[in-house]
């Protein structure tokens, strides 16, 4: 095996995350979002695969967190990501926190080629959209999985409705997140992550959609996938 092998990713991608490395705990950021949703993304984890006592695997961690928010619920968490600011940010949050999370500047490629153990749940959250090839990356995460092992996916869906609210709205209207933050042609559909899901032997058993009220400024769990969605799939 070699012990480089070609990542999947987009090095402008990487670069954007880590310009903004610095700014991924502060509530009040461009991660203000995250922060929002972040207790609806554990609780639903935590509802799919009961998240105590299980190694979970978070496959473009950021800052960190999706993953402190796992660990406080239970489970021994394992963080990789590809910025390597954003590692450095997690890792010194975890001083703040006392948690202990296993972080590091890798790839799920890699983890696979150094022939790490396998993991109960793998988690890959708003990652997908930003990678060249998504199909692999679901393959990748699969791969690490137990045979009896649970992932759970979230990305954006690919239709006008996820146009005008996530890129129009969230972007250039209310100013959510930064502008250029999302590639429309990046999306994803269900039906296309459902079927490279099947490829790599998973099988889709919840989806859910994360919807915002412009409003009450509030967002909620439910089941409108049309923009922002959950997919909980098991190894078959």
């Amino acid at each position: 095996m070699s012990a480089h092998p070609e990542r999947n990713q987009d090095q402008a991608e990487v670069n954007k995350f880590n310009e903004l490395a610095s700014r991924w705990w502060d509530p009040d950021s461009e991660f203000k979002p995250l922060h929002e949703i972040n207790p609806l993304r554990v609780r639903y984890i935590d509802k799919q695969v009961s998240l105590s006592g299980k190694h979970v695997l978070d496959v473009g961690c950021g800052g960190g967190l999706l993953a402190e928010g796992m660990a406080k619920a239970g489970a021994q968490v394992t963080g990789i990501d590809l910025a390597p600011d954003s590692i450095a940010v997690a890792k010194l949050h975890l001083h703040e926190s006392g948690l202990d999370i296993d972080y590091s500047v890798t790839s799920a490629e890699e983890l696979l080629e150094s022939g790490a153990e396998q993991f109960d749940v793998v988690t890959c959250l708003e990652v997908l959209e930003h990678v060249p090839d998504p199909a692999a990356l679901i393959a990748n995460c699969a791969a690490l999985l137990k045979p009896d092992g649970q992932l759970i996916l979230s990305t954006l869906n690919r239709n006008v409705k996820s146009f005008l609210g996530a890129i129009l709205g969230a972007e250039y209207i209310l100013g959510l997140v930064p502008r250029g933050t999302h590639e429309y042609a990046r999306f994803i559909k269900p039906s296309e992550m459902n079927r490279w899901a099947r490829a790599a032997n998973l099988e889709l058993t919840d989806l859910a959609g994360i919807s915002y009220d412009p409003l009450k400024k509030e967002f909620s769990l439910g089941e409108d996938v049309d923009i922002n969605y959950l997919a909980h799939f098991h190894r078959s």
